[in-house]
Formats: structure tokens, sequence, C-alpha cells
């Protein structure tokens, strides 16, 4: 995490520790405050790191918790996907990515969103798939999307329904249960700046 890794750096630098490994020692012997996240940031994701635990949050979904796929879930899609994130801010510094979803066009237009995953310490926060959700189609609007699908898990079919998807019909993936939806996108206006994305407060 960013957040260790400057709290590494600063200890270093102001002489608490010479090295990695009495760092280490010191993190153990000196107890540190939890910290819960204020504010959360839904974005595309333009760094390794952000790429790198994007891709450990849906293994560890996928895989570990689902079951779905045996070691990994990527696939030829990630080739040409992009990524979207959902990264817990500490201080007003990106922490943790606790929730992703990635989006490809698949033909001239006509685009999809899958593998959306989130943190299981951070789905009580309610608004982080939702977000992910609204950036994933807005930005997609934005870039000449006219059609906009996705294969939804059936106990998620609720949520997207709130989010103004319609069931276009049910069907059978990797031996789950899913619908196919499709999102209105008069209910999701272009985002120019996805980079940048969206901030949402935590929940208390």
């Amino acid at each position: 995490m960013l957040m260790e890794s400057n709290l590494c750096t600063a200890i270093l630098d102001n002489g608490f520790a010479s090295s990695l490994s009495e760092y280490l020692t010191f993190k153990q012997e000196v107890p540190f405050a939890t910290y819960t996240p204020v504010e959360y940031l839904v974005k595309w994701a333009t760094l390794p790191w952000e790429e790198s635990e994007a891709y450990q949050l849906r293994r560890d979904v996928f895989c570990e918790e689902q079951g779905i796929f045996a070691e990994d879930d990527r696939d030829a899609t990630d080739d040409r996907a992009q990524l979207i994130i959902a990264l817990a801010c500490i201080a007003g510094m990106p922490d943790q990515v606790v929730g992703t979803v990635r989006i490809h066009e698949d033909a001239p237009g006509l685009w999809y969103g899958s593998r959306l995953a989130v943190h299981e310490d951070f789905r009580n926060q309610g608004k982080l798939g939702a977000t992910l959700i609204k950036l994933a189609v807005t930005s997609a609007n934005a870039i000449g999307c006219h059609t906009f699908l996705a294969h939804v898990q059936s106990q998620n079919v609720p949520l997207f329904r709130r989010l103004h998807w319609s069931i276009l019909k049910e069907e059978t993936i990797l031996g789950r249960s899913h619908h196919l939806m499709q999102a209105n996108l008069d209910k999701y206006p272009p985002c120019l700046t996805p980079q940048s994305g969206f901030v949402i407060q935590s929940k208390h």
C-alpha cells in the first residue's frame, strides 16, 4: 500500500530505523493507529500498482471467494480492456484498491462491463459498486458507446435494476446463473475525465 510505503520512508529518513529489517522490527514493537478511509476515488487505472492490486482483488473474489476460476480470472479481454478502480484514500492519499471493474468495446459502439468486484471489507460502503458501474458506463458513453451490456450474476441484478439497467435474457455462464442486462444511457451522461473520476465520501 502507498500509505505504508510512505510511512516506511519517513521512519527511515528520520533516523528511527536504518534498514528495512529494523523498520519491520520497529513496526511490530510500536503500535500505529488504525485509520479508516474518509473518502474513495473511483477512476480509470493509470499506474502499474493500481492495475496489479486490481488483478489481485479479482483473484481474491473470483478465485478464492467464489471459486469460479481455479487460479486466475484474467483472459484475452484484459488485453483490450480498460480497468476501473475504487481507491480507499487516507489523508487525501490513495492507499488501497478496494474495488474494480473493466470495460471493453466488442464492436463499434457496443461496450461491455465485466469483472465487477469489491473487497469484502468494504462492501458496507454501499456506493462503491454503484460508482464503479457509473464510471464504467459514463466513460464509455463519452467515447462513442451506443449500447452498454453486462453479464450480471443473479445476486447483483437488484442493484443493476436500481441503477437503470434492464434485463434482456437469463443465461448460465461458468455454471452460474447470470442475466444479460443493458444500461439506459440516458441516465449516464458522458464523463470526459475518467482519469480523475468521481470522489465519494465514506459511509459512517
